[in-house]
């Protein structure tokens, strides 16, 4: 999968950690407490990264905004099927992130 697209240097690290299903690196770049709100609502961070990494992957990227914290593409789940989808990052002062929003895409 082509990551050319993503510009925020810190995103696109995390997104192919996320595509190789390296969950220890991906997990390096947030914060111990990150939050995650799926479709809006509140979620175990950790929980979801242990159960999705290795088993949901984007499969094309297809725009990003907000000076390349917001992405979104066609994505598998091996749980789920096929849809499109967005991962929003919020990075802190110190570089990390403290936020992710996912969720089912519409564009």
């Amino acid at each position: 999968m082509d990551t050319t697209k993503l510009t925020n240097q810190t995103v696109k690290e995390a997104i192919e950690a996320w595509q190789q299903g390296d969950r220890k690196t991906w997990l390096s770049f947030f914060v111990p407490d990150a939050r995650l709100l799926d479709d809006g609502h509140p979620r175990d961070f950790q929980t979801f990264s242990a159960e999705a990494i290795g088993h949901e992957r984007f499969t094309s990227i297809d725009k990003v905004e907000d000076d390349g914290l917001s992405v979104f593409g066609k994505f598998h789940s091996d749980a789920w099927g096929d849809f499109k989808t967005f991962f929003k990052f919020r990075i802190n002062d110190k570089g990390n992130f403290d936020l992710l929003e996912i969720g089912q895409a519409d564009y």
